[in-house]
């Protein structure tokens, strides 16, 4: 991660018309930030490193855990002082006052400091399914498909608000499309439509408007998509388990070159 303005450093194949040559291009960083609330987990959130006890406070405040700073007892890194890991400790008052919210929430499995953006790569690879080979996609189709999805928003061009994703089949005709005010779920609903239409052996490129996480790389992998197509550049961590699971990650660059983190052997 590079100090001041947590970003990564990435391999990738700039590929155009004319064929490919290699590059490096920054990435922005993505590792888990777990969240304890007297000494128990509260949350595991997913952010670019740095400022992470304001953070906290910060998403404190929304969650209505804290209603000003004197709610807090103390906040601060672990006793590991573990960057990923963000102790709260509430007043008693506060504490009482809002029992039923911190009794209600549900169980946390991150539990542990060193929950590093690695680790969650080696655990979900074990989980996951490396992506099938022999399925290769054009520069030419890949902005064909970046098209369709655009041509196929009808919210977007009225509120300037959504997200959208569409999927392909391995002759590159769309079988699902989704449009939502947030990426995963537009994500979720376009997977769901070919899980319920029994159309997921059959799905090879997943083309999205938002940048591409690590959340996303998972779903598409479920899903067993071998190829993700971004409008903006996937993140460090995204861009890493697409190499480990053996994906395709690439993001559109003007109107006719395409950023290739992973999986380059499948863009022809």
């Amino acid at each position: 991660m590079t100090s001041g303005n947590n970003t990564e450093n990435c391999q990738a194949l700039r590929c155009g018309r004319s064929g490919c040559r290699a590059d490096s291009i920054e990435l922005i960083g993505e590792e888990p930030l777990l969240i304890r609330i007297d000494e128990k987990p509260y949350s595991v959130v997913m952010r670019t490193p740095g400022q992470e006890m304001v953070h906290a406070a910060g998403f404190c405040l929304g969650e209505g855990i804290v209603d000003a700073a004197d709610d807090f007892a103390a906040i601060g890194y672990c006793k590991d002082l573990d960057p990923n890991v963000i102790d709260v400790r509430l007043t008693s008052e506060r504490r009482e006052r809002i029992s039923d919210l911190l009794d209600r929430r549900g169980f946390v499995s991150q539990t542990s400091c060193g929950i590093c953006g690695k680790q969650m790569v080696k655990d979900l690879h074990q989980i996951l399914t490396p992506a099938d080979n022999g399925f290769q996609v054009d520069i030419d189709s890949v902005f064909h498909c970046m098209g369709q999805l655009f041509e196929s928003q009808s919210v977007y061009p009225r509120t300037r608000g959504s997200h959208a994703a569409i999927v392909f089949d391995g002759h590159l005709k769309k079988i699902s499309f989704a449009e939502d005010v947030g990426r995963h779920n537009a994500l979720d609903k376009a997977v769901g439509q070919i899980l319920m239409n029994g159309r997921l052996p059959d799905a090879r490129l997943l083309v999205m408007s938002s940048r591409l996480s690590y959340e996303l790389v998972q779903k598409a992998a479920r899903a067993r998509l071998p190829v993700m197509i971004s409008k903006s550049r996937p993140t460090a961590l995204a861009a890493e388990m697409g190499e480990a699971l053996n994906m395709t990650l690439a993001c559109v660059f003007g109107n006719s070159e395409l950023i290739v983190v992973s999986g380059g052997h499948r863009i022809v």
